[in-house]
């Protein structure tokens, strides 16, 4: 019964955080119930002159929560529970941990001794799993190599191609990344006909879409994997979907994916942590416990376009793995919005207010 009671405050929290109380940015004394004459917008900023700052730091604070990490609870808090916990540190980092580096270590033995491309891509992802003891259930049938199709998913993390790619050879499209992970991608990963791209390099946009054009023609490539929010986001959040998936002229597959936080928090906050990091973290973790949806595909419609198109495929992506969709582009992660695009953003912030002060 407390458990229960205690979802029903968080989730009444959350909501609170998604739709803020108006009249907390309103002067003393207004109130949006009062009988007004009919306001203009620059009435309604002269009323409250913080109104405008009020919206930016909403505006703002909506777009970083979607890259936030979420702290674990502390549950140790006491005399009884303090030596269960100090157990299960020993546990985790001095038994499972060791189990899971020989296996780890095992299956790069397999792998490297006997490389055949497509199988052993599958095997070695599964093998990076059982690392993380994971708990993955897949909802749906599995995928198969067809010609002019394409798979799009939610992300949380680097972990979710592996999730994906150990029943079946995904060809993924992904950023090109440094060190072990970089060797990595060029070299076993590029021969299932993974595709890398560079964020600051502008050209690398026209190769990859030409890139992605021929291989979603091809009839014995392996099925192409792209990841349209272009960055990580918290597995609370969706991020704008970018529209190059959608514009291929092909069948897009949507695939939801959710991970359960009981154990650990899977999103990788790439600013903060490495991967390496990220992985030993999910190495000392308990376990990690995931549900995969394969949902229905889907084709453009007549008169709809590809941003339409991607919207539509968001909102069955959100409401399947229960994901809050958010307006806002995951690339401005990486760079500061121009002052221009944050004044436009409180515009249409306080022309929300007007309309409803309009309405009362």
């Amino acid at each position: 019964m407390s458990s229960t009671a205690g979802k029903m405050v968080t989730s009444r929290s959350e909501l609170e955080l998604d739709h803020p109380n108006i009249e907390d940015y309103l002067p003393s004394g207004s109130s949006i119930n009062e009988p007004r004459g009919k306001l203009r917008l620059r009435d309604l900023l002269d009323i409250s002159p913080t109104l405008t700052e009020a919206a930016g730091a909403i505006v703002d604070d909506s777009f970083t929560r979607c890259f936030k990490s979420n702290p674990p609870e502390p549950w140790n808090w006491n005399i009884y529970l303090f030596p269960l916990w100090c157990c299960g540190v020993v546990v985790r980092y001095c038994l499972l941990f060791p189990l899971r580096c020989i296996t780890l270590a095992f299956g790069w033995f397999i792998f490297l001794s006997t490389f055949i491309p497509r199988v052993l891509v599958e095997m070695i992802c599964s093998f990076f799993v059982a690392s993380w003891t994971g708990v993955v259930r897949y909802h749906g049938p599995r995928p198969s190599i067809r010609p002019k199709q394409v798979y799009v998913a939610n992300h949380t993390s680097m972990i979710d191609f592996i999730v994906l790619e150990q029943m079946t050879a995904f060809a993924v499209i992904m950023q090109k990344h440094p060190g072990w992970v970089g060797l990595l991608q060029s070299t076993i990963l590029e021969s299932v006909g993974c595709i890398w791209f560079n964020r600051s390099e502008a050209k690398d946009r026209e190769i990859v879409a030409r890139k992605l054009r021929n291989h979603v023609q091809g009839t014995d490539n392996n099925p192409l994997l792209i990841f349209p929010e272009g960055t990580c986001v918290n597995n609370n959040y969706t991020v704008m979907f970018k529209k190059g998936a959608f514009e291929l002229d092909c069948t897009v597959c949507p695939i939801a994916i959710k991970y359960n936080k009981i154990f650990v928090d899977a999103f990788w906050n790439s600013r903060k942590q490495s991967f390496t990091m990220h992985l030993l973290q999910l190495m000392t973790s308990w376990a990690v416990v995931c549900e995969v949806w394969y949902l229905e595909p889907q084709t453009i419609r007549p008169g709809e376009t590809a941003i339409e198109f991607a919207e539509r495929v968001r909102d069955m992506i959100s409401h399947r793995a229960g994901l809050k969709k958010v307006p806002w582009d995951g690339y401005l992660k990486y760079s500061r919005p121009s002052s221009k695009h944050s004044e436009r953003k409180q515009q249409s912030f306080a022309e929300s207010i007007l309309a409803r002060l309009e309405v009362k």
